[in-house]
């Protein structure tokens, strides 16, 4: 019986939530024919109640986002010629359709919700009224209509709410996401759009990062060692007349070209850390954990094989992450969840400190944001999703999955 009220509950109300749905958008519809073509914003709207449709009947039949409708092209109001060739808008039409499903529907979830409780309340009440109370469309006149009819209604309604409500829902939801669904071609637009992007932004933090690279060598790296052949070429030059500043200056050149050589390593480890190649990902993330100053809880999952590419990708979020909470969250707690699946690694940095991240290009007035943005075109560099909740207060959270296929 928990199942049923649970199972009949949800769907009545994703029914009745539609009916209302339709009955709103029927009330609109005359206004909409006649203005639509000349407010832009009937467009928009009739687009995000598609989107809204779809979303809702995805998270009924428990699957993932789905998909959105692109937005309503910009136009000008009275613009036909662009309202014909928007194809999201032509696609939205279809949620006029709505309001013919709406009298079966709520025919429905009354039936499921309402019919048994009324049974019992005309079981015990008919005989103050005679002829005034009915089960079963029939009115009752004497006990043995209302001990017969009563449980009949009871078990109809039952029925309703276990099995009628939830296979209509689960149609109506199906019907949506499949009538409102974008096209394949507007899918593959919307595709061809995220990939521009991505590698617009792949090849923007490539150059600054090769820009940085050059930078540090030029420096760094290149400053110590001229300083290192200037160092020998005196000392080549004093060896015979005062070997004794000659063994000095050569010392000073092995401790510069020692520098040299850390300077060196430290380049080499943000092109791909070395720690990758020795303990692979999950060793990887776990000594960034252990240098942290803040306590953090890891939670690593079976990892498989891993792209070094996208090795590399996860290991910098986590690293660019823990960096941002020590300095900017004042947080007192890390949680990193790290796991494969499927086809994709799935990560997640959770700090409990007073939120308000942002992706930025340019850094705020305390340092944060350009990090972030960083983080996301490495991670859209192979094709990864990044998504940042960041309320004001915390928590903050930063969610990546990225491709392994």
């Amino acid at each position: 019986m928990t199942k049923i009220l649970a199972r009949g509950g949800r769907a009545s109300g994703y029914l009745a939530i539609r009916y209302v749905r339709s009955l709103l958008l029927l009330l609109a519809l005359p206004n909409a024919l006649l203005l639509g073509w000349l407010i832009p914003a009937f467009t928009g709207g009739l687009v995000r109640l598609a989107n809204s449709e779809r979303c809702r009947a995805a998270k009924f039949l428990g699957l993932p986002q789905a998909e959105e409708l692109p937005p309503a092209l910009p136009r000008q109001p009275g613009d036909v010629m662009t309202l014909f060739r928007d194809k999201s808008f032509k696609r939205s039409l279809r949620c006029l359709l709505m309001p013919v499903a709406m009298i079966p529907e709520l025919f429905v979830a009354v039936i499921a919700v309402v019919g048994a409780p009324a049974a019992v309340l005309s079981m015990l009440l008919w005989w103050a009224d005679p002829g005034n109370f009915s089960l079963m469309g029939l009115d009752v006149d004497s006990w043995l209509e209302a001990l017969t009819l009563g449980p009949l209604q009871v078990g109809v309604s039952l029925w309703f709410l276990g099995r009628v409500a939830p296979a209509l829902a689960r149609g109506h939801a199906r019907t949506a996401l499949k009538l409102l669904a974008p096209s394949q071609e507007q899918l593959l637009e919307q595709r061809v759009e995220e990939l521009t992007k991505s590698r617009a932004g792949a090849v923007d933090s490539h150059g600054a990062e090769l820009r940085r690279i050059e930078r540090d060598l030029h420096d760094g790296t290149q400053a110590q060692l001229v300083s290192l052949a200037m160092r020998i070429g005196v000392a080549k030059q004093m060896m015979a007349d005062d070997p004794e500043k000659a063994a000095k200056l050569l010392d000073d050149a092995r401790d510069g070209a020692e520098q040299a050589m850390t300077e060196l390593r430290g380049v080499l480890r943000t092109m791909y850390p070395p720690i990758l190649a020795d303990r692979g990902l999950a060793g990887a993330v776990s000594a960034l954990a252990a240098r942290c100053p803040l306590p953090v809880e890891l939670r690593v999952g079976a990892l498989g094989e891993v792209p070094a590419a996208v090795e590399a990708a996860a290991y910098f979020v986590v690293a660019e992450s823990l960096t941002n909470i020590t300095k900017h969250s004042a947080a007192g707690h890390v949680d990193i969840q790290l796991e494969r699946r499927g086809p994709e690694l799935y990560l997640a940095v959770t700090d409990d400190g007073i939120g308000g991240a942002r992706v930025s290009e340019q850094s705020d007035l305390l340092g944060r944001g350009s990090g972030l943005h960083g983080m996301l075109h490495r991670v859209q560099a192979i094709d990864g999703h990044m998504e940042l909740n960041s309320p004001i207060g915390g928590p903050t959270t930063v969610e990546v999955i990225l491709p392994c296929g």
